[in-house]
This record gives C-alpha cells, structure tokens and sequence, in this order.
C-alpha cells in the first residue's frame, strides 16, 4: 500500500442478515467513502440499478474480466458468479479514499492477500429464526432459494474469527452506529494518521512509523 492510501473495509454476512442495508446507510452518512462496485452474472433484483448497486454482466464478460486478471477477488455463490474489480479502488486508495467492499468471506480472503491492513467486520443475524423471516419477508427469493440460503449460512458465518469485528444486526440503528465508530476509530489510528498528515508529523517531530 502507498503512503497516501486510505483504508479498506471489508463488510461480510450471509444473505439477509441486513449487510446491504447497513452499507448502504453508511453511505449516506459518510459520502467520503468510494464504495467498490461488484460484477455478478445474476440477474437484478427488484430496485437493483447496474452501476449503483452491481455491474451486470454475463457468464462471457466475467470470465474475460478474470482471465485478464482485472479482479480483485471473485468467486460462485448460490450458482451465480461475483467478483470485485480493481481499478477503481486502486485509484481510490491511491487517492486517499477509503473504500467500502461489501463482500462474502471468500472475497474477504483473496483481499486479504492483497491487502493485509484490510479491516474485516462480520455482521451476524440475532438468530437463524431471524435470518428466515429476513429473507422471506424481502421477497426476493423462492422458498427454495430461501432453504438454500439457509443452509448455507451455518458454513458461512462459521468464518466470523476472520474478521476484526463482529456486529449482531439485532437493532439496526445499534449496528449502524457501530459500523460507523469502527470506521471513525479506523482512522484514528496511529499508522492511519501517519499516513495522511506525513508534513505535520515531521514538522512536530513524530516518527511515521510505529514504535
């Protein structure tokens, strides 16, 4: 990572634990943060807008998009491909932005290996009962797709101890308001502050790195 890179916060979660509609309040508290933009091959759900909430693309266009090495991270979740790509948050890094990635846990990963410093935060449901009556009561999914994602919420919050922080999506402004101190408390940090005030710290004679 550059000298003048801003953070990158992963925000993962099984389907219907309230992971977009965190992300997508934060956004609207903290303009400054660039959300990352994902590819998939599934189709729009209703009030889903391409280039706001995804890049669709088809099976063709993705491969092409991973074969050149344009992502991030990619991988198929519930028969659909998705994948991150790296141009944009590249710029924004570079740019001193932070980035906002909304992500499974092995998208997380393969950002990991990218970008150790990366901030992994897990937002969990208040229980399975809660997660069901989640899903079913946004309407998106049929009762097959539902059983599906249930399913496979057990394995996926199995990785919640790869991630930094855990938020229980129990009252939504409760975790709303803890999503935005890990992102106000990320940027306090010593080596985040180094990073975007280098002229201040050498003018009061403070080392940039850690001690």
């Amino acid at each position: 990572m550059s000298s003048n890179s801003g953070n990158i916060f992963m925000v993962v979660a099984p389907s219907g634990a309230g992971k977009s509609s965190l992300v997508n309040a934060l956004l609207a508290q903290d303009p400054s943060l660039v959300l990352s933009i994902s590819c998939t091959t599934r189709e729009p759900r209703p009030g889903e807008e391409a280039g706001k909430h995804y890049r669709f693309v088809s099976h063709d266009e993705f491969n092409e998009l991973r074969d050149n090495n344009a992502m991030l991270e990619w991988a198929e979740v519930h028969g659909n491909f998705y994948g991150t790509p790296r141009d944009r948050i590249d710029e924004a890094l570079s740019q001193g932005h932070d980035v906002l990635l909304e992500i499974d846990w092995q998208g997380a990963r393969q950002v990991t290996k990218h970008f150790p410093q990366a901030i992994g935060i897990f937002i969990l449901p208040p229980s399975i009962e809660a997660l069901e009556a989640r899903l079913t009561k946004r309407g998106q999914d049929s009762p097959q797709v539902i059983s599906r994602r249930l399913l496979a919420a057990g394995g996926e919050m199995s990785h919640a101890s790869e991630c930094q922080y855990v938020i229980i999506n129990q009252e939504f402004s409760v975790a709303l308001r803890q999503l935005s101190e890990i992102v106000a408390a990320t940027r306090l940090r010593y080596a985040t502050q180094a990073r975007r005030h280098t002229e201040l710290f050498s003018q009061l004679g403070i080392s940039k790195t850690i001690a």
